[in-house]
This record gives C-alpha cells, structure tokens and sequence, in this order.
C-alpha cells in the first residue's frame, strides 16, 4: 500500500522503476512521492549559500523573548488552574482540568523546543550560556539535559542510517517481535499509540527503547553507559545532577500540597509534553515515502533529507515550527527557529523532489503511518539492496 505497506507486483515493479505508487487516502488513490535515493547534484554548500546569511544570526535578546513569551503563558495558564479552577461550578471543572492539561502541555512542549535548540548551540553565540538555559529548562521538564544532547547530536548526524541513527530505527522485518502480529490490527494499534505516547519517551531515556542497539544496556541517566564518550561523561553526572534537583523541589512541593495536587499542576502537562515528544520525532521521520540506508548507501547529506515537514495547524507556532521547517533543522540545526521558516521557503526550490512534505490532517497521519510502517525492507527486485522502504505485510 503507496511506498509501504502491501504492495501489488505491479506496484513493486512501479517503484522498483522510481514511478509513483498510487496511495490510498479517504477512500480515493493518489500519488505517493518517494524521496530520491539517488546522490543528489547539489551539495550542503550550496544550499547554504542560498539561504540569506543573517538566518544564521543568534540574537540573544530575541531568543530570549521566546523563552519570557512561553513562562508568562505557562504562568497564566497555571493562575487559571489554582485560582479560577477551584471557582467553577462542579460540572465546570471536569471539563476545565482536562483543557488546562492540554494547553499547558502545548506551551510546555515550546519550552522543550527552545532547550532542545539550546543543545544544538542555535540559542546564542555562546555555548556556555545555551548549556546553562538548556539545562535549567530541560531539567525543569525532568530531561537530562547534557545526556539527551550528545545522544541527539549523534542521531543528527547519522539520520536514515540503519546502523548508526540514535531513535526509532526501524527493523528489517526478521527482527519483528513474535507479538506484532497480533497487533497489527485496529485495537492492536490504538494500544500500541496509547503506550506509546504515554511511555514512549520515559522508557527511551532510561532503557533505550528504540534506540540504536548497543552491544550492553544502554541508559541516558548513566555517565558510563555506551552511549557517551569519556569527555561526556562529567556533563552526564551534571544532567543527573538537575533531575535530582527538580525532583527534590517536587518532593518538597508534593510535602506541602499532597501528591495529587503535584500530579494534577504538573504531572499531567509533563505527560502531555511527553506524549508531544514522541510524536513529533516519530512522524518527522516515519513516512512510507522516506528511505532508509545500511552503511553501503548512507551518507550525512541524503540522510539528513531523510526527514519530513509536517502541518500541525495553530501548533506549528506554539512548538516553534519544528514541526514544520523539520528538514532545514536536519541541515543546519544551528540556525534559529525564528529563521528556519524563511529559510524552508529558499531551499524547497533548491532541493526538488528531496524537500518531502505532508500536509496530512495530524490524526490521520497518525494512524496510516501505525498502520504502513511497521518494517523495513529493499525492494523486490531492486539492484539497491541498501536502500530500505516501509512495509506493513506481516
């Protein structure tokens, strides 16, 4: 079905030939573009030199201005869950918990974003003073901070590799678990959704859940696990340093106010933020149109084109339109969000075919791809055994 999925042999001999594949969405066939696989005829430096030159500008005063802009909105939202909540009447507060939860999740998922641009050095000029504001806003967010940046550094520079990627790799179909077949079906996948979004991100930091395959466990709360280098492993004891102390505050707040009321303030938006996580690094990279290469076939550049912009509607702002300029982050992830959109508009040109897009509503995104990407596999007949495609057919 379209690049993945169940595919007719005609279908296979379509794509083997680099042809569309007719796709099937709201009950009608279009065309699914694949990403080319060939060595594109451009190259990093010239796609930069297209780009106007102070779309690389850092201004600390502007970055900052996102993160006041996103506290003060966090902070309001808060005021209206502990002081105008508790006014309601009863019938209005079963309804105004569940929106204060969402709302204040979206906003915090935006503060996520900015310490994530901070480990990538797009804050400021100055790494120091990326690392302290990252630090305090990731930690505040229980993510440890240094440890999520050197693993995130490497996935940039190994994305759509087999091998060498840091998360959500897929698998050839050979490594599919015995159990995916039953649920590889409409309850099976609203389950695995569910777990996903609610755990997915925990369970990636402190087990490695689909991560790269390490040769021992691999924890990002380990100074001395495999993922991190010598050099890293001080910031590593650092990041669990912060954790440590936002949990000490929480404990502390959980004293005076009860632990319900730590869950209700904080823990649910913290779910929220977490279920956002997830989602967005798995649909900016899990498309049936976006290859995936083993070591004979990858390089840094096709790799990086390997991603996939993505409407989020209103919420391309708030999560400050990493959702939507996705693949200029993957070419150049030091530049600032609030440049990355003009410089989409001058490299979409420039990269052809290569720039992938996918207005999709969210929803349904969300459920063709947990239907469509289940493996990975060459394409029948191909003479490119190291490039791999999305499938379904289990």
């Amino acid at each position: 079905m379209g690049a993945g999925g169940r595919m007719t042999k005609k279908e296979q001999v379509a794509t083997t030939a680099g042809e569309d594949v007719p796709h099937r969405s709201g009950g009608a066939y279009k065309p699914l573009h694949r990403s080319p696989t060939e060595k594109p005829s451009f190259t990093l430096g010239q796609i930069k030199k297209a780009i106007p030159p102070h779309c690389f500008e850092r201004s600390v005063l502007r970055s900052f201005s996102y993160v006041v802009h996103d506290l003060v909105f966090a902070s309001l939202f808060l005021y209206f869950a502990l002081a105008i909540i508790p006014t309601l009447p009863p019938s209005l507060v079963l309804a105004a918990w569940p929106i204060y939860w969402v709302v204040e999740g979206c906003v915090l998922t935006g503060v996520w974003v900015i310490a994530h641009e901070c480990g990538h050095h797009a804050f400021s000029d100055y790494s120091l003073l990326d690392d302290v504001v990252g630090l305090v806003l990731h930690s505040a967010l229980l993510v440890p901070y240094f440890s999520w940046k050197y693993s995130h550094r490497r996935h940039h520079s190994n994305t759509g590799s087999m091998e060498r990627d840091e998360v959500f790799v897929p698998k050839p179909k050979s490594a599919m678990r015995w159990y995916s077949t039953y649920l590889n079906n409409p309850p099976g996948r609203v389950l695995t959704l569910a777990v996903t979004l609610t755990l997915g991100w925990p369970l990636y930091l402190a087990f490695n859940v689909s991560g790269r395959a390490y040769p021992r466990f691999a924890c990002h709360y380990d100074p001395y696990g495999p993922i991190y280098s010598n050099r890293e492993r001080a910031q590593i004891f650092i990041s669990d340093a912060g954790l440590m102390a936002v949990l000490y505050a929480l404990y502390c707040v959980a004293a005076s106010y009860g632990f319900w009321w730590v869950v209700r303030v904080y823990g649910v938006p913290l779910l929220v933020v977490n279920g956002w996580l997830v989602l967005i690094t798995y649909l900016q990279h899990t498309h049936p149109s976006l290859p995936h290469y083993d070591s004979s076939e990858w390089d840094w550049l096709r790799g990086a084109l390997a991603t996939m912009d993505r409407d989020y509607g209103i919420l391309n702002n708030v999560f400050h339109n990493i959702t939507d300029t996705h693949v200029a982050h993957h070419l150049f992830s030091t530049m600032p969000h609030y440049h990355a959109m003009e410089a989409t508009k001058v490299i979409k040109p420039l990269l052809g075919e290569y720039y992938q897009y996918d207005g999709t509503p969210l929803l349904k995104a969300m459920w063709r791809e947990a239907r469509e990407c289940l493996y990975v596999e060459p394409d029948v007949g191909s003479t490119k055994k190291g490039v791999f495609w999305y499938r379904n057919d289990i």
